[in-house]
């Protein structure tokens, strides 16, 4: 049978990037092996259920090239791709475990269990958990007649169906990443499978969906590893062992310090994104930064996503999305958990900005312009960010770095002006400028043999020049080379902004 794998987040919020990634290698997988990526959005949790959470999904992963086969706006032929719209599908199942006596009816009240719960603390004679030591003293379908079960269901009264876990069995589960993991069931609890209002727990509802629709591999979080001795279980049970998907459990990833699971909470406190995208809570209207607006490039998050738990065993480390498919593969993801570094975050952002076409990164700083009532050409962006490119980290940052090529300064660095703004620099700058006027041709090779030219003539060193003309152009002591900049703001601007500093610096130093 061909692969197919399928990634199931559920719509209770924005999708944290370790959940991008389980997505990022069950797409690698299914795309290594010609096989099919299938998108199944898990909403049977209705009172967890957040408004704009599964559009939020989708565009994360559609901004990281991570494209869908099967899915919701995408069916194949196992539809429908959305749990809420199968929910017809899962009585049956659930019926068939009741009557094989793997699963049985509860009707215990939240009273009850907390109280069973307390009672099984305080004696200290057992796990506080509704299981094989413990369900024979509560109200179901194994301790109370049959009748009376049939007349509590045909009352509307509230229940669940829990599974009915073996009371000592060793189950295992051949993991592709953590090779035999072996479980007593005596540890395991009676899990709800299935609720009063219609709708089946994550355990029955991903059981009965991987089946149906052909899951070959179950690709996930480290997090779901404790359930699936149930899930292997529950395929037993329902008499699909032959055809249960081979089970793949991703490691965690952790905080910068290595110490627990990353959380929205670590990038509030040092600063970087744990999202794809930028989200807006629907409740408390608060917004938490993404990747995308924070001037990411999809191929650097990508890069940065699959190198966290993934050794390709060798010393590469940026990779198109085809190179990622073709040199991945489970066998060489860790188990333990991968620690994200900010830091290295920051450096494959910059080597995305370094290694991109000077012209794509020219197209999206022209749309910032634009943004900013700037008119410019392509030529001249093209040139301003060949100028600055290798400053910045981020997209927005060329502006940081560029903006005075487009508005003269209105303002000059006190401390810059201080020491390097002389008595006698106003004088200099006069005369600078009247050379410059003579140069026709105001092309970079002629300018500097026009600086080169006044030095000579003045007897000065380009320490007694240079520093006053960038305050002069710039307003401060940054940029690039005073030549280029010359260059791009041309002979006229040049000229202006020279008299316009030494109108407003005069003798600044004295």
């Amino acid at each position: 049978m061909s692969v197919r794998v399928r990634f199931a987040p559920s719509p209770t919020g924005p999708l944290h990037m370790g959940g991008v990634r389980t997505a990022l290698y069950n797409y690698l997988f299914a795309r290594k092996h010609q096989g099919k990526f299938l998108l199944r959005i898990e909403d049977t949790d209705q009172n967890r259920f957040v408004p704009g959470a599964e559009e939020y999904i989708m565009e994360s992963l559609k901004w990281c090239g991570i494209q869908w086969d099967e899915g919701p706006d995408n069916p194949g032929a196992y539809g429908p791709y959305r749990q809420s719209d199968r929910k017809v599908l899962y009585k049956d199942y659930i019926l068939h475990l009741v009557n094989s006596g793997h699963a049985y009816y509860a009707f215990d009240t939240p009273e009850e269990l907390e109280a069973m719960r307390e009672k099984l603390s305080s004696d200290k004679s057992g796990n506080p958990q509704y299981d094989s030591n413990t369900r024979l003293e509560m109200k179901n379908s194994l301790t109370l007649s049959e009748k009376e079960v049939e007349e509590r269901l045909a009352a509307g009264e509230p229940y669940v169906v829990r599974v009915k876990i073996p009371e000592s069995e060793e189950v295992v589960i051949n993991d592709l990443i953590r090779g035999k993991v072996s479980v007593d069931s005596g540890l395991l609890d009676d899990k709800v499978l299935f609720k009063s209002d219609g709708m089946p727990t994550y355990h029955l509802a991903n059981v009965v969906d991987d089946h149906l629709m052909h899951v070959t591999h179950v690709i996930r979080g480290e997090e779901w590893l404790p359930s699936a001795p149930l899930h292997v279980l529950l395929y037993r049970f329902l008499g699909w062992e032959d055809s249960m998907p081979q089970f793949a459990h991703l490691p965690l990833l952790l905080k910068p310090d290595g110490h627990g699971k990353l959380s929205k909470r670590d990038g509030d406190r040092l600063g970087f994104p744990v999202f794809p995208l930028e989200w807006k809570d629907p409740e408390t209207g608060d917004t938490a930064k993404g990747y995308r607006e924070t001037g990411y490039f999809p191929e650097a998050f990508v890069n940065i996503l699959a190198l966290l738990g993934w050794n390709p065993g060798t010393e590469q480390e940026l990779f198109s999305m085809d190179e990622l498919i073709h040199a991945f593969s489970l066998d060489r993801v860790g188990k333990s958990g991968a620690r994200f570094d900010p830091e290295k975050a920051s450096w494959f952002k910059h080597r995305y900005i370094q290694e991109k076409p000077l012209e794509e990164i020219s197209e999206l700083f022209l749309v910032d312009l634009q943004k900013k009532g700037i008119e410019a050409d392509m030529k001249t962006a093209k040139t301003v960010v060949a100028l600055v490119r290798d400053r910045i980290n981020f997209l927005h940052e060329i502006w940081d770095q560029a903006d005075f090529f487009f508005s003269a300064p209105e303002q000059y660095d006190e401390k810059f002006a201080k020491k390097k703004w002389k008595e006698e620099t106003s004088g200099l700058m006069l005369q600078l400028s009247e050379k410059l006027v003579e140069i026709e041709n105001f092309s970079r090779e002629h300018i500097e043999a026009g600086l080169e030219s006044f030095m000579e003539e003045q007897d000065i060193g380009a320490g007694k020049l240079m520093p006053g003309l960038r305050l002069a152009l710039v307003g401060a002591g940054r940029g690039p080379d005073l030549k280029e900049i010359m260059v791009v703001l041309g002979k006229e601007e040049t000229v202006r902004r020279i008299s316009k500093a030494v109108a407003r610096l005069g003798g600044a130093s004295k």
